[in-house]
């Protein structure tokens, strides 16, 4: 039951929908009206706008975070351990994959995923980023450079945390983040995939 707990509340973090929101305060379209037609970060970006971009960034990064940091503040005290924790940092990511108040049509979950990797291990995290970054800096290209940090950062957690369970959290979720780029794998093999900054008019 407690653990059903955690990963509910998580979910329901996950769920907020940053792109939604950021779009609102900016008084820009629904990002799911144009472009990729994605509520998340790189798709707001499109719209010109980038401090609207960066607040979706950091808030979906944020509601990453603060997931796995209130279950390894308050998992102990509810007589859990580091289950509780890897079951909150995949709940947070589903609830942004498949939000309840967005009629389970979420974002990738790239941003998201990045926030968890850093409440988890501060390392991991940075490698998954700096790994992001190398690869959108070499092609430009938002979704080949998640496919690459996804492909990778298993490894990475394997490397600094071993064979524990929120290993298994996070090899899920990069087994997830992929599936979610399936049509920009498409687009990637056929040339269509649009780059970093390229915006696209709302329909």
């Amino acid at each position: 039951m407690t653990l059903l707990l955690f990963a509910g509340l998580a979910y329901l973090l996950g769920s907020v929908p940053f792109a939604m929101i950021s779009s609102w305060v900016f008084q820009l379209p629904d990002p799911r009206t144009y472009g990729s037609k994605n509520p998340g970060a790189t798709n707001v970006l499109r719209s010109g706008k980038k401090a609207a971009a960066v607040l979706t960034l950091l808030g979906d990064a944020g509601k990453g975070w603060l997931a796995v940091f209130l279950a390894q503040s308050y998992a102990p005290q509810w007589g859990v351990g580091e289950e509780a924790v890897a079951i909150a940092a995949l709940a947070v990511f589903l609830g942004h994959v498949f939000p309840v108040f967005l009629r389970f049509q979420g974002g990738k979950g790239v941003a998201t995923a990045v926030g968890v990797l850093l409440g988890l291990n501060v390392w991991v995290g940075l490698l998954a980023l700096a790994t992001w970054l190398l690869a959108a800096y070499v092609w430009r290209i938002s979704s080949l450079s998640a496919l690459v940090a996804a492909a990778l950062t298993p490894l990475y957690s394997i490397g600094l945390l071993g064979f524990e369970v929120s290993t298994l959290a996070v090899s899920a979720m990069s087994l997830l983040l992929i599936w979610r780029h399936q049509s920009n794998i498409i687009n990637l093999l056929t040339g269509k995939e649009g780059r970093i900054g390229e915006k696209k008019s709302p329909e």
